[in-house]
């Protein structure tokens, strides 16, 4: 009734084509599971991989595409530093809920972390606006660093005037 008849007899040119088919598909198969995958770096499309570029103090005045460059890997940077500063921040919260009255005690030393890490954060992005660039983020640093030769570490008090010229030592503890 529509089917094929079993009882039919094979066409042996069928047969033959097939088996020439599975030869030729057993051998490429055999070279690519032995030779080409075996030596093929394994690329994940979700983890692409940028070499590290120069830094915006080791371009050019008038190297654009070095300084393009520059900015791209700062924003890459940037991108990098807020989703660690929002996984520890999300630690932190999640902490504090599971704990719930014990948070100040259990949860000290996440939201120290957490804490030193955002400073960290604002120290280096902080204040610098909505188009901030490579160059905008060196000269905050470099105006710290100033800062910090004339005055000692921030938050240690201000030095006078006079002994501005002076390297900064820090006060013997006792």
């Amino acid at each position: 009734m529509g089917g094929e008849n079993d009882n039919e007899p094979k066409n042996s040119y069928i047969d033959f084509l097939t088996a020439i088919g599975r030869t030729l598909e057993g051998g490429v198969q055999w070279v690519r599971e032995s030779i080409v995958e075996p030596n093929q770096k394994k690329s994940y499309w979700y983890h692409r991989q940028f070499r590290r570029v120069p830094t915006i103090d080791q371009c050019y005045t008038d190297d654009v595409v070095c300084i393009y460059e520059a900015n791209a890997q700062f924003k890459r940077d940037k991108l990098v530093d807020d989703q660690i500063l929002a996984i520890l921040r999300r630690r932190q919260e999640d902490c504090a809920i599971f704990e719930g009255p014990d948070r100040i005690k259990r949860c000290a030393p996440i939201r120290e972390e957490y804490e030193k890490a955002a400073a960290d954060w604002f120290t280096k992005y902080g204040d610098l606006g909505y188009y901030k660039n490579a160059q905008s983020c060196y000269m905050k640093q470099k105006h710290r660093m100033i800062w910090e030769r004339r005055h000692g570490p921030v938050g240690s008090g201000m030095r006078p005037r006079s002994e501005w010229g002076t390297p900064y030592e820090a006060p013997e503890s006792q």
